[in-house]
């Protein structure tokens, strides 16, 4: 890669608390109401949350009874993804009346490069102003939008002014507008990874473009080429209105080993209803969960396990999860890592999954 970056025309789309703003659109009397999609079981975990209810502190994978303990008057809304579907339909056939290059990152948001349009209109920013108005005038919503001249910036700036915002970043503004950017808001960079670049004194993307590639990629292995790029407001990757995802995950480490597999289960818990909350999120489901688990003594086991139709329910993940769990223990040592995994993936509803269940995979190192 190299910093001769082609100019696009990108426009990233993103609907304001799609789920949550479905269900208020469609009950009046939850307007202007802190409301939650998701169940308030003890296993309850909330999808969306409208801005209302953000204003508490309330967020999507968040236990549903945390939720309520920030916000005790959250109305709680069982999930309508079929709804939420056909919405998307709606949005994504408006997207198509302006270009072909249409990217889907899930139901409620979507890369668009409109460099060379269906309507020939030269300016993106109006292209994006049509866009939200008609989203607005055909299904109820609002969307906010990030344009620029590569995905990268284009994203984070459709999250600058929301709600039913437009944030505009030309190619003369984008080194600048990265530079400024706080490193957790570089897409992609997580709780963990953010924690370990400011350990690192890496603050804000200027910190990181002072830095060598040689000095990121010894601290972030694969990743560090894309960190050395973006800090300099450099995407190459183009539009890809085909491209498809091979697995989703979610690990986390701990300050303090887990020494008993209750433990272990109450903080798998919660990487679960993460994936899960994906599957819903990207209308997907998968075949084949695995289960990480690094020890105290850096030694890292993985198990998996496969089943015929797939399944992307917290409860269904949950149960092969356990099992899998069940065949480390008793723990020999105590569990700094653990990571939940789900692959085979396979666009659209699952069906309930049936027996037989697949033999048992493993790998360790």
């Amino acid at each position: 890669m190299n910093d001769a970056s082609p100019i696009r025309k990108i426009i990233h789309i993103d609907m304001d608390a799609f789920f949550a703003s479905c269900e208020q659109r469609d009950n009046p009397d939850l307007r202007g109401k802190p409301v939650a999609v998701g169940g308030l079981g003890p296993r309850g975990v909330v999808a969306a949350a409208s801005y209302e209810a953000r204003v508490f502190g309330v967020r999507s994978a968040m236990a549903s009874a945390k939720a309520r303990r920030l916000c005790p008057d959250l109305i709680f809304v069982p999930h309508r993804f079929e709804v939420y579907r056909q919405v998307s339909r709606q949005i994504r056939d408006i997207f198509e009346r302006y270009t072909p290059l249409v990217q889907p990152l899930s139901l409620d948001e979507a890369y668009l490069d409109v460099t060379e349009n269906l309507l020939g209109i030269a300016s993106a920013t109006q292209i994006a102003e049509e866009i939200r108005d008609a989203i607005r005038a055909e299904t109820g919503l609002t969307a906010s939008a990030g344009v620029s001249y590569n995905k990268f910036i284009a994203k984070i700036a459709s999250d600058q002014n929301k709600p039913d915002g437009l944030c505009v970043i030309t190619p003369a503004k984008g080194p600048d507008f990265v530079a400024a950017l706080p490193v957790r808001k570089f897409y992609g960079v997580g709780p963990a990874t953010a924690a370990k670049m400011e350990r690192l004194g890496l603050v804000i993307g200027a910190d990181i473009r002072a830095q060598s590639r040689e000095f990121l990629d010894r601290h972030f292995g694969k990743s560090g080429g894309y960190y050395y790029w973006a800090s300099r407001g450099i995407d190459h990757r183009p539009v890809n209105p085909h491209q498809e995802r091979k697995s989703v995950g979610s690990e986390a480490t701990f300050g303090e080993d887990l020494m008993t597999g209750d433990a272990c289960m109450g903080e798998l818990r919660p990487l679960i209803a993460s994936v899960a909350r994906w599957c819903d999120k990207y209308d997907v489901s998968g075949r084949t969960v695995t289960l990480k688990l690094r020890t105290a003594s850096f030694r890292t086991v993985t198990r998996s396990r496969s089943v015929v139709r797939p399944i992307s329910s917290p409860e269904q993940i949950e149960e092969i999860v356990q099992l899998l769990l069940n065949t480390l223990l008793p723990l020999q040592e105590g569990v700094r890592l653990l990571g939940v995994t789900l692959s085979n993936l396979d666009k659209g509803e699952a069906p309930e999954p049936v027996q037989p269940l697949l033999d048992f995979g493993e790998a360790a190192a």
